[in-house]
Order: structure tokens, then C-alpha cells, then sequence
């Protein structure tokens, strides 16, 4: 797929690390000039820039709080300001959630996967979509998990979020339709990141090794898997899909949870 982006300008949100770094470099390596955002750690940042870089392409890293509204505009003025305005927006960035009932949780530990996984997207739309109207094309692409339909128990924070997130592509995608603009969902399974670490610790597995032979095709979904997906939607060839939920689980059943023999009747799912 090399080169098919050229002129092209990506946003990807998170994109230090897992999913985010695994588009943000394929999306280099197609010909766009990417940049992206990042919470907590500069130096990963720096090796995406760097890495991108490597391969021909501009890039920047802009740390950003994305609950902050303040961030998110200077996230998008600085990668305009520096690249272009982009015509790629993907966003990534995410948290999960530490796993509890309805009953157990508290309102902040629904506001804050709902601010960074679903409201920080809304206001990069909006942000962005604008830009996209005077591009020949633009792409919006947000990443899901198929927790939204295995919505597994104690889970609400984490499924309510992803949930939203869908519903803003959907509508998104029928109203800049007539103006050229793609909007798609990548929703993977579980995935070998630093959130799919923390979520076989919340489950108790032993590691990656204890549950491979449970996932279809017996191996873990990775982080190069969603990002392929990514780059065929916004690619020539994904010129005529908008709308769309793609599930990257290996055509694993709704409800498949990724962990053999699991303890209690019911877990909590995660991309």
C-alpha cells in the first residue's frame, strides 16, 4: 500500500504507543505526514516522530490532555501549523476501566473514560471535519472494541464510552457524506498493547502464553492487524466504505472473552 497517501496529513490520537503507533507509522509508510498526540511518555513520542521521520515522512508529537478542550485546539493548530491541515483523523487514544458493577462505580469513573474515549472525539470532529470540506477527500476513523457488542458485566464505563464513540461515527458519517468525507469504526478484539497487558491482569490470566490458543487462528490479535485495516480505509481502495463498524477479532463470537476455564460466570471484555 506504499505511497498512496502521498500529500495527504494524518492526526492520530495516541499515538506513542500500541494501536495509535502501529497506524501512525503505517500511515507514514502509505506517503502521509503524520502527527500525533500523546499523555504521558515524550520520549515513546519521540521515537514515533523518529521512526516516521525514517521513512520520508513529516511528523510532530503535541502532548495533550485530551479531557482539557484548550488541548485539543492547540493539538489541531499545531499539526496545521506545522503539517497542514489534516485530512486523517484517527482517533485512537483511549482508557479502560479497572472493572466493577453498576453498583460499585462512581460517577468520575464513568466521566473520565467518557471525556477521553468519546467527548475528545466529538471536538476533534469538530475541530477538523471543517478542514476536510476544502480537501478532496478526507477520512475520519475511529477505533472501537467489541466490548460495545459483547457488553460484558462490570463493565458500563468502558462500554458506555466505546458505545458513544460508534454513535458519532454513524452520524457523522450521514452528514459529511455529500461532502467527500469518509467516517468508518475499526473495532478490535482483545490486542497484545499495554492496555491488553492491564486487562490480563484484571482478569487474572498468566500472561499472553495462557490464553493464544483460545484466540481464533490461535494467535493474539496485534497491533499491526488494526492498523492494516486503518490503512485500507483510507486508502484509494477504501474510497467507497463510510458507515461502517469493521470488528478485528479474528471472527471470534460475541461472546468470546479471551481467557480459558475464566473463574467467575462473567468477565469484563476490552479491545
Amino acid at each position: 500500500m506504499a505511497e498512496t497517501l502521498a500529500g495527504r496529513v494524518a492526526l492520530v490520537t495516541g499515538g506513542a504507543r500500541g494501536i495509535g503507533r502501529a497506524v501512525a507509522i503505517g500511515l507514514a509508510a502509505d506517503g502521509a505526514d503524520v502527527g500525533i498526540s500523546y499523555r504521558r511518555d515524550p520520549h515513546l513520542a519521540a521515537e514515533s516522530v523518529a521512526e516516521i521521520e525514517a521513512a520520508g515522512r513529516r511528523s510532530l508529537a503535541v502532548r495533550a490532555d485530551l479531557r482539557e478542550p484548550a488541548d485539543l485546539d492547540a493539538l489541531v493548530a499545531s499539526v496545521a501549523d506545522r503539517l497542514g491541515p489534516p485530512d486523517i483523523l484517527v482517533c485512537n487514544a483511549g482508557v479502560d476501566f479497572r472493572g466493577a458493577p453498576v453498583t460499585d462505580t462512581s460517577y468520575d469513573e464513568v466521566l473520565g473514560p467518557m471525556q477521553i474515549n468519546a467527548l475528545a472525539a466529538h471536538q476533534l470532529c469538530r475541530l477538523v471535519v471543517p478542514g476536510m470540506r476544502e480537501r478532496p477527500r478526507g477520512d475520519v476513523v475511529m477505533i472501537s472494541s467489541i466490548a460495545t457488542r459483547v457488553r460484558g458485566a462490570d463493565y458500563a464505563p468502558y462500554v458506555m464510552s466505546k458505545a458513544a464513540l460508534e454513535a458519532l461515527a454513524d452520524v457523522l458519517a450521514k452528514e459529511e457524506a455529500r461532502n467527500r468525507i469518509r467516517v468508518n469504526v475499526v473495532a478490535p478484539g482483545l490486542v497484545r498493547t499495554e492496555m491488553g497487558d492491564s486487562f490480563l491482569e484484571l482478569i487474572g490470566a498468566d500472561g499472553w502464553g495462557s490464553v493464544e490458543s483460545t484466540f481464533p487462528f490461535g494467535r493474539v490479535c496485534e497491533a499491526d492487524d488494526v492498523a492494516d485495516v486503518v490503512r485500507w480505509l483510507v486508502s484509494a481502495r477504501g474510497s467507497y466504505v463510510t458507515g461502517q463498524c469493521i470488528y478485528v477479532d479474528g471472527g471470534g463470537a460475541p461472546e468470546w472473552h479471551g481467557v480459558p476455564d475464566p473463574a467467575p460466570a462473567e468477565q469484563p471484555t476490552a479491545r
